[in-house]
């Protein structure tokens, strides 16, 4: 069991909400891994849980499984602190009235009303995180110390690597459960390019080509069309390409204790492949 009101070393505002590692070449091509943070801060809640359940919304794992990205040309942008404590692949607005007082007026989107917010409210298989309700200040206050300097850095990445190059590729890398597909049988890698809009065709059907060529099977859109930094930086007449990738967990990860599973290093060379072939090929790509 995981007390997260007490966990030594887990204070609120301790590490920084981010890495940066950034690529030994220079290409177009930005890595990110929003949700593969395991920090959680004392103060994200009250209520006692066992880790698993604590931990089962965040993609564990992903950011060492795309490690290889600096070294084929891609930097690197990690998020460090849990999900469960502020969700960066939101908009900063997106409130749940159920946990946060005194949200502003407005439509709720459909993913806060769930409880999964800015700010969550369940558990990745939906248990309340909380016995109370947090105030907007409080709140708040987690997004301009989490949320905001990880968006920073990634507007500044995009825009730089824009500046050098004419056109950033985001591929913004997460997990699912192996249930989100109905797996056994389901696919191994589900592609978000928010049904053709946030990159073109060409970057979609190589990266699909890419995975294909590991014996996986490549789903588009369904049930992940790409998320809150797909839909923000795929803007490709602004020379801005945005793709999200969904790994299935099967492949990867002992479920039950989130460590690595008896598919670890099959699953990290494959991706080490995909990575090396993207990096090679992402000049031809964006001409």
């Amino acid at each position: 069991m995981m007390d997260v009101g007490t966990q030594a070393g887990l204070e609120a505002g301790g590490p920084t909400p981010f890495a940066v590692h950034p690529a030994l070449r220079d290409t177009p091509l930005i890595f990110a891994s929003p949700h593969s943070g395991s920090h959680y801060p004392a103060d994200l809640g009250s209520v006692v849980l066992p880790t698993a359940t604590l931990r089962s919304a965040e993609d564990a794992l992903v950011d060492r499984l795309i490690a290889s990205g600096p070294s084929n040309g891609a930097t690197l942008l990690s998020g460090l602190i849990a999900r469960s404590y502020v969700d960066l692949n939101r908009r900063a607005d997106e409130w749940d009235p159920m946990l946060v007082d005194d949200c502003p007026p407005g439509p709720v989107s459909s993913r806060a009303a769930a409880g999964y917010g800015i700010v969550p409210r369940l558990t990745g298989d939906g248990h309340p995180l909380y016995d109370r309700r947090l105030s907007m200040a409080e709140a708040n206050d987690r997004v301009e110390r989490v949320h905001a300097p990880y968006h920073r850095a990634l507007s500044d990445l995009m825009t730089a690597t824009r500046a050098r190059h004419g056109v950033a590729v985001l591929v913004d890398w997460h997990s699912m459960p192996a249930r989100a597909t109905g797996s056994p049988g389901g696919a191994d890698v589900v592609l978000g390019d928010r049904h053709g809009v946030s990159c073109p065709a060409r970057l979609t059907r190589r990266l699909r080509a890419l995975f294909e060529g590991l014996g996986w099977r490549v789903a588009l859109n369904r049930p992940y069309a790409g998320g809150h930094a797909t839909q923000t930086w795929g803007r490709p007449g602004e020379g801005l390409w945005a793709i999200q990738v969904e790994l299935n967990r099967a492949l990867y990860l002992d479920e039950a204790t989130l460590e690595p599973g008896l598919g670890w290093s099959r699953c990290r060379k494959g991706l080490e492949n995909v990575i090396s072939a993207l990096g090679q090929d992402i000049d031809r790509l964006i001409r």
